[in-house]
């Protein structure tokens, strides 16, 4: 199919990329021009100059990917809509919270325009083999894009969640666990490292993990790649994790259901306290980061 993509960094190239692969053509958006011209060589790829143009470089109904952070999807949906007709479809596959996406699925469906909510895991590398898709939205609409979403996940990485709103709930709900898991493996390597009387080597002791143990994981190969770039050490990560949405409205909306969240919301305090006080916990966080989601996190 031809689609619209708006929003080229790493994420965004690797599923542009992998669309490309799977025989679809892409007119695609993004305020990086060196984004753009990258993405410009690639066959089967249009340039747009603005949203305005990269609708009407479509034929209806049109069918539009927003890859963006959260934070700018909505002024992406305010200047896209004007140009997009009854059964239209955006897609929002940022990490948007879930009630936002309620809302602009019931706004756009006044003007009788189609809106999915998909949360998208795995990193730019892992998306480029094979994204982890988590859809909401109408049955109908799924089922309309499905040929889409497998061509976009790994084999069983894709399903309809739910409702308006249930793709970014589950994807927050997902990263919450992942703040947990990340902060139980940041403190055990952390009393090895402490364990001064022993010289353990922390990177083959992820990769002994990693390989047959009850905590072998995705996240174990990435702490073993991230010892094999940055040293036991880590002496060039910075100390202060970052704290994004998923974990806190995590721990929100446990609150709210009544649920105890002990493990997730201390995950989300320890990283809150290592902005004023960096730790080795808060290093092997960001080291991870690196290694699946591509972030840069040396120390400034």
């Amino acid at each position: 199919m031809h689609l619209g993509y708006v929003g080229l960094g790493k994420m965004g190239q690797a599923m542009v990329m992998r669309l490309l692969e799977k025989g679809h053509s892409v007119t695609v958006f993004d305020v990086d021009k060196k984004a753009v011209q990258k993405m410009a060589r690639k066959k089967g790829v249009t340039v747009a100059k603005s949203l305005k143009e990269l609708a009407e470089d479509l034929k209806a109904p049109r069918t539009i990917w927003i890859m963006v952070p959260y934070e700018n999807v909505q002024g992406i949906i305010s200047q896209l809509s004007p140009n997009l007709k009854a059964r239209d479809t955006i897609i929002d596959g940022g990490n948007s919270f879930y009630q936002d996406s309620i809302s602009r699925a019931r706004k756009l469906s006044k003007r009788k325009i189609n809106f999915l909510d998909v949360g998208v895991g795995g990193g730019p590398e892992s998306t480029r083999k094979g994204a982890c898709l988590m859809v909401g939205g109408p049955k109908s609409q799924y089922k309309r894009y499905a040929k889409l979403f497998a061509d976009l996940s790994c084999k069983g990485g894709y399903g309809h969640v739910g409702e308006s709103g249930a793709g970014h709930f589950v994807k927050m709900v997902h990263n919450g666990i992942e703040y947990g898991m990340m902060q139980a493996m940041a403190e055990g390597f952390a009393v090895m490292k402490a364990a001064t009387y022993y010289s353990i080597d922390l990177k083959q002791v992820a990769g002994i993990y990693k390989n047959g143990s009850v905590i072998e994981s995705h996240l174990m190969g990435c702490l073993e790649n991230a010892y094999e770039e940055f040293g036991n050490d880590l002496t060039k990560v910075s100390g202060r994790a970052d704290e994004t949405g998923g974990g806190r409205w995590t721990v929100k909306e446990a609150h709210k259901l009544g649920v105890f969240d002990r493990v997730i919301h201390t995950a989300l305090n320890a990283r809150k306290k290592s902005q004023t006080r960096p730790s080795y916990e808060a290093q092997i966080i960001m080291a991870l980061r690196s290694q699946f989601g591509g972030f840069d996190v040396k120390k400034k």
